[in-house]
Parts: C-alpha cells; sequence; structure tokens
C-alpha cells in the first residue's frame, strides 16, 4: 500500500520529467525591474530581479547574460534555488538580483537572458533545452546639472562617521592625532563615491593617507566604505583649527540633493602636559599721585619766583650744569683737538663772564706759548684748571 501511495504523490512530477516534449508552461524566465516609480536618473542604480519557474525536473543549468550595453552592472550575491508551490503545485524557482547602472539617458534595452538547461525524456535520457527572457526597455533622464566641480553621487542612503584614534584636544607635546572619515553609501559602487577631499587648517601639519574603499553586497544594493585618513599635528605649542570638509549627494528615495557636512575640528595640546607659560612681564607704572603733587609744587614755586622778579643765577646755574655750558664745551673740545688759540679763547670767554679773577692762568699760558723760551702747554690741564678755578 504505502509504494502505491508515494506513486501516486509522485505523479505529477515524473510525468513531466519523462516527456521530451516541453510545454512552455512548464519553464519560464522573465526579468522584473524593481522600484521604478520615477525614471531614474543616468549612473542612478536600477535594480532588476531574473526569475526562472521549473516545473520539470532539472539535470544541468546555465543562466546567460547579455552584454548589457549602455550599462555598468553588478550581480547582487549568488543565484537562489528553491521551492515555491504555486496553485497547489510545487515548483523550482531561480532568482537573480542585479544592480544596474545606466551610463547615459535616454532609451535603454535590458538584452534578452538565456537559460540552458538538461532535462531528461520518457527514456530518462538527457536533452539540452534553452529558455529566454523577453527584453525590457526603460527610460533614463539625464542628470541634473551642477555647479563647476560638483560630483554626480546617487545614493539611496549615505551615512558618515568621524573618528580620532585619540583625543584630539588632550594631545602631548608633540604628537599628532589620526582622523578617519567613514563614508557609508548604500545603492553605489566604490567608484561613483567622490574623491578624498583636502582637509586644511591655518596652523597644522596635515598628512594625507591613500584612502580605502571596500564594497559589500546587500538585497538592497551595494554597500560602499570608503576611509579618509589624514595625520594632523599643530604647528605651534598650544592647538589649531581644521577646515570643515563636505560634499553633496541625490537622495534616490526622496529624490532631492543632500549636504554632507563633517564639522571643524580644535586639536590642541593637552593643558596640563605642557610646561608653564613664562610669567607676564611688570607692567610699567606711572608716578603715582604722591611724584605728581610734588611735581606741582616744583613748579608752583618756580613760578612764584619768577613773578616775584627774581631770576636764577645764570653762571651759577652753568657751574652746577657744565655739560649745558656751551663754553665749556668748546674749551674741552679745543683741548683735546690741541687747538692752543682756540683753547685760550674759550679759556679767556668763560673767565669773563664768571668775573674770576685769575689772570695767572692765562699769564702763564702766555707765557709758555709767546715766551722767549716756548715751551708745550698742557692744553687739558689748562682747561682743568680754568674750570676749577671757576668753582
Amino acid at each position: 500500500m504505502r509504494p502505491l501511495l508515494a506513486l501516486l504523490l509522485l505523479w505529477p512530477l515524473t510525468l513531466h520529467a519523462q516527456t521530451r516534449a516541453v510545454d512552455p508552461d512548464d519553464l519560464q524566465l522573465t526579468v522584473t525591474v524593481l522600484e521604478q516609480a520615477d525614471i531614474p536618473y543616468a549612473r542612478e542604480m536600477v535594480m532588476i530581479v531574473i526569475r526562472g519557474v521549473y516545473k520539470r525536473h532539472i539535470t544541468l543549468e546555465k543562466l546567460e547574460q547579455p552584454d548589457l550595453p549602455g550599462f555598468n552592472w553588478t550581480q547582487l550575491g549568488p543565484d537562489t534555488w528553491r521551492e515555491e508551490r504555486i496553485r497547489g503545485q510545487k515548483v523550482k524557482v531561480l532568482e537573480r538580483r542585479m544592480a544596474l547602472y545606466p551610463e547615459r539617458a535616454g532609451t535603454l534595452t535590458i538584452g534578452a537572458f538565456t537559460h540552458h538547461l538538461t532535462l531528461t525524456d520518457e527514456g530518462d535520457d538527457w536533452f539540452e533545452h534553452d529558455i529566454t527572457s523577453a527584453p525590457v526597455t526603460i527610460e533614463v533622464a539625464p542628470a541634473p546639472a551642477l555647479p563647476d566641480g560638483g560630483w554626480w553621487f546617487p545614493a539611496r542612503r549615505v551615512q558618515v562617521a568621524d573618528n580620532w584614534s585619540n583625543a584630539p584636544d588632550q594631545l602631548t607635546a608633540g604628537e599628532g592625532v589620526l582622523r578617519i572619515v567613514r563614508v557609508e553609501a548604500v545603492g553605489v559602487t566604490p567608484e561613483m563615491v567622490p574623491p578624498m577631499p583636502e582637509l586644511t587648517s591655518p596652523s597644522a601639519m596635515i598628512f594625507p593617507h591613500p584612502e580605502k574603499r571596500l564594497i559589500q553586497l546587500s538585497p538592497e544594493g551595494p554597500v560602499t566604505y570608503v576611509f579618509w585618513r589624514w595625520t594632523i599635528r599643530p604647528t605651534n605649542d598650544r592647538s589649531t583649527i581644521v577646515e570643515p570638509i563636505g560634499f553633496s549627494y541625490f537622495d534616490t528615495v526622496s529624490r532631492e540633493m543632500r549636504e554632507v557636512v563633517i564639522s571643524a575640528q580644535r586639536v590642541a595640546y593637552d593643558e596640563a602636559a605642557l610646561p608653564p607659560p613664562p610669567p607676564p612681564e611688570d607692567p610699567a607704572r606711572l608716578p603715582g599721585w604722591p611724584m605728581v603733587l610734588a611735581a606741582l609744587a616744583a613748579f608752583g614755586a618756580g613760578l612764584a619766583w619768577m613773578l616775584k622778579g627774581q631770576r636764577a643765577d645764570q653762571s651759577a646755574l652753568l657751574r652746577r650744569l657744565p655739560l649745558l655750558d656751551p663754553q665749556v664745551r668748546a674749551l674741552r673740545r679745543a683741548a683735546r683737538a690741541g687747538d692752543a688759540a682756540a683753547t685760550r679763547r674759550a679759556a679767556r670767554a668763560i673767565l669773563r663772564r664768571d668775573g674770576v679773577a685769575t689772570s695767572h692762568l692765562l699769564d702763564g699760558f702766555d707765557r709758555a706759548r709767546f715766551g722767549r723760551q716756548t715751551r708745550a702747554v698742557d692744553l687739558r690741564a689748562f682747561a682743568t684748571a680754568v674750570l676749577r678755578a671757576r668753582t
């Protein structure tokens, strides 16, 4: 009884597997474009599913992909096989998911896929049989115009993480810090992500490292991970600021442009680890009120003295301050120069002005210079004697 029951259960599949004539409804291959609510832009991801439904036993198979002119493409993982039940009948289902990227705008055709199958006939012999999908046509819009230097970057989702090897504002003296910006973009391939931006700072040494780009396949499309890295070190003794960086991308879900800005960052040495700064110099101090009052008192006294008609003794003042006396300076200058005539002339003028009765000085000078027996005169000693006679 059990063998008979098993035969009845397997009868539908056994009947298809042993027939050389192939019913078109037993083997179907289709290509479906997913999420086509809006006309895609050039370079925007278009996902397709190649689906085969098979009611017959398949011994061998190979799915042949067309050339896909006008597209870049990537396959999202290996083919999957599973069993499904359609109208109460078990069938084998093949699925292949692919991401296509139109290279240009216009009408583009996704060519026919061919599935090469090996089936069995009534005599359990193998025979070849091919099935082909129908071509699919899609419309592609041109990419929006961007400013000069703009990078067309359509993506389903973008996430950015800004990481540092250690606290950037607590560095030890002379230490650098590694900055790593991680960009995760869904629905794009690595070459679609913008190039690594230039990180700048007014007072820091910045060493960029080669960027890394990785790809991971997912049901949502390819996921690209990009790592931008720089080593940063302040050039001064305290701190610096690294400028913000950013880029834009087109959100293919909300259908709008978005801006990504990675904020500026302060990079500084730890204040506690630095040597103490030198103490500030003592500020200049102006004379206090006592000095000001004393100066005002002296000025007032002098003014009162002048108003009384008394004048200062100019000769006495010049004797106390010989540097201010032009005749004294002339005397010394002539003595240093060895000019005897000028020395005598200046000495005489001083003695006459100050009323000094020291004619013996001039007489001695004249006898030495103009007497019968002339001799050299020490002019500097003579000038000193004249000035000493004034006091």
